[in-house]
């Protein structure tokens, strides 16, 4: 039952890996040595395209944004009162958190992921059969399948009248936060440690992070700095290896959090989101939309998203970590179109673009603000002869068209996700909208 490792089967795999990690530079643990620098300028970006991307994340209502190039700090940027030290919360983007740990707890061979979530929380800890419940496991948590009904009104909730049957663990995906939270109760339960204690003796104390897990509502919520955040994301960028330092050896587990975890929601691992994939679905929907949920970003970039636009992207081909905190009107429980956003703005930055190359979208996008919007949305181009604009439902009709224009009145439309085609002669440009 317990879950043992070999290193011999991924050797070649581990040696990669970690001469990848040496590569990077990292910074020092504690103490008044400062956080080592590359300029834009040696990177051959374009410097008044950085202005630009900070108006936009200044427009978003950003806290705090940060990038690092191979570990070296590029740009970081505070805004309003916001400073290098002021705490802020992740929201949803602190599940990672959790996924390291459980791996680590795991690793330790305090449980092994596919356990039976009842061999932690007890029988009863839902209010489905027994026979139901026992066959919800750890693994289900991790990748948003326990078959639990997302559609109570509080599906923060996490008493047990609130955790209902709907559908056999694994045959039906969906982000159900509830599940997610007594993934602490797991953790606890199984090492005997507290969540802030095994926090700071597995990744903290390591890394030179610094936060803390603090519990808002049902919702166990994990604050910090930007900087710590910023931690956090060279280390899984470097498979969970600090400076030498492996915290987490077991690679197959590594390798699976960033990893398609189910065929459901292609781009989904175990609590991370995945770009790149065939498909993706979000949130309070059952619907799997084709394509990539970031097409402006690379292909292998993965993220830790949360509410409010808490974002955390990691890509290993570029060497890039992005972190931004703060808020953003009519937030998404994830905020997938910021994320979408800011590496449009970033790929303009650094004078190039590390899209991913989509023949379906014929790789060119266009910016909508606001998104996700209530009434009315712009569009960041100049409207020209002969140009019409087509906005379709999830299931591709046809629910509005314009001509030469990029104001849109959006109000008759009801809820949901929607597609946005641009066409202008043989060429169409392709982005997406959430309408609330």
């Amino acid at each position: 039952m317990r879950h043992l490792f070999a290193i011999s089967a991924l050797s070649l795999f581990c040696v990669y890996n970690t001469t990848r990690a040496q590569s990077n530079y990292f910074p020092p643990l504690s103490g008044t040595a400062l956080w080592d620098t590359v300029s834009p300028a040696s990177l051959g970006w374009c410097l008044n395209e950085i202005d630009t991307l900070y108006d936009f994340l200044q427009k978003e209502d950003t806290k705090g944004f940060m990038v690092l190039k191979d570990g070296k700090i590029v740009l970081e940027k505070y805004f309003g009162t916001f400073t290098a030290d002021s705490l802020w919360y992740w929201a949803s983007a602190g599940k990672t958190i959790t996924a390291f740990l459980v791996g680590k707890a795991q690793e330790e061979n305090f449980l092994d992921i596919t356990d039976t979530t009842s061999t932690y929380l007890g029988t009863g800890w839902t209010s489905c059969l027994p026979s139901q419940e026992e066959k919800i496991s750890i693994q289900h948590q991790l990748t948003m399948t326990t078959g639990l009904d997302d559609g109570v009104p509080d599906n923060h909730c996490t008493y047990d009248t609130c955790l209902t049957y709907l559908a056999d663990p694994g045959a039906r995906w969906a982000y159900h936060n509830a599940p997610y939270t007594l993934l602490e109760g797991v953790i606890n339960n199984a090492t005997g440690t507290p969540i802030n204690t095994y926090t700071q003796t597995r990744l903290k104390n390591q890394t030179g992070m610094t936060g803390f897990w603090a519990f808002s509502g049902f919702n166990n919520v994990f604050y910090s700095k930007v900087r710590s955040m910023a931690r956090f994301g060279l280390l899984i960028q470097n498979n969970c290896i600090w400076d030498g330092d492996t915290l987490l050896h077991d690679a197959n587990y590594v390798q699976a959090m960033t990893s398609t975890s189910q065929n459901l929601n292609l781009s989904y691992g175990y609590l991370w989101w995945l770009n790149g994939k065939a498909s993706f679905m979000v949130p309070t929907s059952q619907i799997v939309f084709p394509g990539s949920y970031a097409p402006d970003a690379p292909a292998d970039m993965f993220a830790a998203l949360g509410k409010d636009g808490q974002i955390l992207s990691i890509s290993k081909s570029t060497g890039l970590v992005v972190v931004r905190m703060g808020m953003q009107a009519g937030s998404n429980p994830v905020t997938i179109t910021l994320c979408n956003d800011i590496w449009k703005k970033l790929n303009a930055a650094m004078c190039g673009s590390s899209s991913i190359i989509d023949d379906d979208l014929n790789n060119n996008h266009f910016s909508i603000y606001p998104n996700p919007a209530t009434n009315e949305i712009s569009l960041d181009f100049s409207p020209k002869e002969n140009t019409t604009i087509v906005i379709t439902n999830s299931v591709g009709k046809v629910v509005l068209e314009k001509q030469n224009q990029n104001k849109i009145d959006i109000s008759e439309l009801t809820g949901g996700f929607y597609i946005v085609t641009v066409i202008h002669g043989a060429k169409s440009y392709t982005s997406k909208l959430i309408k609330q």
